[in-house]
């Protein structure tokens, strides 16, 4: 039993909700986004709370009722309020720069790294070592985000590299002599 999924998805002043054709679209003031429905899950929009419940009683969609609330709830997230994640940047000669469409890294190689910035989200590079994604599609900025970082992950001698704002790196000791 999902306790996730027992919970509606209250839908704030100003954002409506539409379920049509196997579509959920849920329109607010940052933007729109839809969802293409599960047949395993039920979905009603009753006043301002979109209810999640499975469509039968089988192991798989009892599974996907607390992962489809979410999803939804995300949406409506979205919408109102928006998504973002900070990148830290850290190296000697490692830095950033956002230029319209496109994101310039230089990160140690020959070659400087250029990345087009997908439609609907923003970079700013506030400082050469600071890069903030915002969107609001939950899953287009973590996606993005995981792209830049993917291109020099964080090592662990001496933590040199692309890491989430807030995100730990274990470090290792050196050689003992």
């Amino acid at each position: 039993m999902s306790r996730i999924g027992k919970k509606a998805v209250a839908i704030p002043s100003g954002v409506t909700a539409t379920i049509d054709n196997g579509t959920l679209t849920v329109k607010g003031p940052k933007g729109t986004l839809s969802m293409g429905l599960s047949d395993l899950i039920t979905y009603k929009v009753e006043g301002d709370e979109i209810a999640v419940n499975p469509a039968n009683d089988s192991k798989q969609a009892r599974s996907f009722w607390g992962m489809q609330r979410t999803l939804v709830s995300n949406l409506v997230e979205g919408v109102t309020e928006g998504f973002s994640k900070t990148l830290e940047i850290s190296g000697v000669g490692y830095r950033a720069k956002a230029q319209g469409k496109t994101l310039k890294l230089e990160l140690g190689f020959s070659h400087d790294v250029d990345l087009e910035v997908p439609e609907g989200l923003t970079v700013n590079t506030p400082d050469q070592t600071t890069v903030e994604i915002s969107g609001i599609d939950k899953q287009a900025v973590g996606q993005f985000a995981a792209e830049i970082r993917k291109w020099r992950k964080p090592e662990p001698y001496k933590g040199k590299g692309i890491k989430y704002r807030g995100e730990y790196i274990f470090r290792k000791e050196g050689k003992k002599k």
